[in-house]
């Protein structure tokens, strides 16, 4: 997994470990993504984000961007349902709550869910990660 670079300002480093050149929009979605830490954000919400701090950047650039750090490794994707994603900047082993009243997603924290007896893949397949998402109803009390 690659980290932010010391100064949270420079994501550059990161986008070079990571094989991506890192160009003024990457830079500045970088900047929105990872500055605050760890968090699941939609392409929609990075867009409006985006928008609010005054970069210019279309829909299909942020979208390009969340796939291309995905893939980079830089970014989870966590499928909620078949018309719902999210992309998570925590990329280390774990799994999720969602919560469906606000369609928020939450980190379940360390080894509490255990997945066994999985069945055989196919030849020439290897498991990756198995995803968990819990869904949830209500609201939770604070």
């Amino acid at each position: 997994m690659t980290r932010p670079a010391k100064d949270p300002n420079n994501f550059a480093p990161m986008l070079r470990r990571a094989g991506l050149r890192p160009t003024r929009q990457r830079l500045a979605l970088a900047r929105l993504l990872f500055a605050a830490g760890d968090r699941h954000v939609s392409a929609e919400q990075l867009f409006e984000e985006a928008a609010r701090a005054g970069l210019k950047v279309s829909q299909a650039t942020v979208y390009n961007t969340l796939h291309h750090f995905t893939r980079a490794g830089l970014l989870r994707e966590v499928v909620v349902d078949a018309g719902r994603y999210y992309f998570d900047t925590n990329t280390r082993h774990h799994q999720h709550f969602y919560l469906e009243e606000g369609a928020v997603l939450v980190d379940i924290l360390g080894d509490r869910i255990r997945v066994e007896d999985l069945p055989e893949p196919p030849a020439g397949t290897a498991v990756d990660r198995v995803d968990v998402v819990v869904r949830l109803k209500g609201r939770p009390r604070d």
